[in-house]
């Protein structure tokens, strides 16, 4: 059996349309489980960064999250360790591949540690959170919480 130039081209032909199919399903599903944009502008965001970065790390809290029994708890600390007064929080709880599982929890507050039920299954996922300070300082975190 000899290897003829037409046996070539199929061979060619077929690897290169192996290669660009997988590509083209590649970018499908990287476009579709895409969570979308974090900041509409990212150059106005960054005028802003470093007065908001000083602005939080003035606060100096900590937050520690775990999820015990199907209830997430998020723990804000102070640089002493105690429990600090958090005005308020806006978080959604997801996974960091897309948005299809994303929730917002209902938050229930008491000494520094907010608490709301979730279901969430096990693997890794992201809290990401803004929480108010008593001066409107707002405090942005991303959390990465591992359920067993």
């Amino acid at each position: 059996m000899a290897l003829t130039g037409r046996k070539v081209f199929i061979i060619t032909a077929s690897a290169f349309g192996v290669i660009i199919g997988v590509n083209l399903t590649m970018a499908y599903l990287a476009v579709g489980t895409f969570p979308g944009l974090e900041v509409k502008n990212s150059y106005v965001a960054s005028q802003h960064f470093d007065e908001d970065r000083t602005a939080q790390q003035a606060l100096g809290w900590d937050v520690a999250a775990k999820v015990e029994e199907g209830v997430l708890s998020i723990a804000f600390t102070g640089r002493g360790g105690y429990p600090v007064d958090v005005a308020s929080i806006d978080a959604t709880v997801g996974r960091a591949t897309h948005v299809r599982d994303d929730v917002t929890p209902e938050f229930a507050y008491h000494d520094g540690t907010f608490t709301a039920p979730v279901d969430l299954a096990s693997g890794n996922w992201n809290i990401r959170m803004v929480a108010t300070a008593p001066d409107g300082t707002p405090f942005r975190q991303r959390i990465v919480l591992h359920v067993e």
